[in-house]
């Protein structure tokens, strides 16, 4: 399979000291180095930029912070969504930074960090469509979203909307501007970027309607794993509510 070749190629270009595209490197802070995983087709939060290539966003800012305050080092991987958890479970990685929401069914199979952005779900409709402003609203219609997310989770609790789901979100609003779909539901941030700020799309959504949950992101790691989950909250502690987070929040977020 190609998936298995990746990996082997990846393992080997490691041991040799070869760079591999798919990994953006911090040069390590003195203690352990740790690899993280992150979707990164997540704008704002985590995407590749499309002309450095370099995998970049909110997450990988904050966890660059919360690792130089931390007295770690951090190597980014870029990782596919609906594999990202079954290679945490496999040691591939030490944690993920991924616009993860913390959610009590999840936390069955993983530890979460302390939560560090509260990012509850939008709904996002062409700008012409009237009469919308929260999902019931579109009973007998389609409705977008990432595959495993909690938009996707949303959805399916509204009888009579159609879920379809995505790889990456980025096709759901291909979709939705293209009116093959009616709407898409994701996480403030992503919202926001798409409907307001994304050039493409600028113009042609809107948000109906507030956020309607209550959701924090968490930086995941390994069930039991509590050496890499007291290093990040260490981190993540000497990061909150400080002007450096503020920082981070008014270049990705505002």
């Amino acid at each position: 399979m190609v998936k298995k070749a990746l990996f082997a190629f990846v393992a080997v270009a490691l041991l040799a000291g070869i760079p591999f595209l798919g990994l953006a490197k911090q040069k390590a802070a003195p203690g352990k180095k740790l690899v993280i995983a992150t979707d990164a087709t997540w704008p704002p939060m985590e995407y590749v930029d499309e002309y450095t290539k370099e995998i970049v966003g909110f997450d990988i800012d904050f966890m660059k912070a919360v690792a130089d305050a931390g007295g770690f080092g951090v190597e980014f991987k870029s990782t596919a969504w609906d594999g990202i958890f079954a290679g945490l479970a496999t040691d591939k990685y030490d944690a993920i930074i991924s616009s993860v929401t913390i959610t009590e069914e999840r936390k069955k199979e993983m530890d979460f960090s302390k939560p560090y952005v509260n990012a509850g779900q939008l709904l996002v409709v062409q700008k012409n469509l009237k009469g919308v402003a929260a999902l019931a609203d579109l009973k007998g219609k389609t409705a977008g979203a990432q595959i495993g997310t909690t938009g996707a989770f949303e959805i399916e609790k509204v009888k009579g909307v159609t879920l379809k789901s995505y790889d990456e979100i980025g096709l759901a609003f291909e979709d939705l501007v293209n009116g093959r779909i009616a709407a898409v539901v994701c996480d403030t941030p992503v919202a926001a970027n798409y409907a307001l700020q994304n050039q493409t799309y600028k113009g042609k959504l809107k948000i109906a309607g507030a956020a309607f949950t209550q959701e924090f992101y968490g930086v995941v790691v390994k069930k039991g794993n509590t050496q890499v989950l007291d290093m990040i909250n260490a981190g993540i502690d000497k990061v909150l509510d400080t002007k450096k987070y503020d920082e981070l929040k008014k270049k990705w977020l505002k």
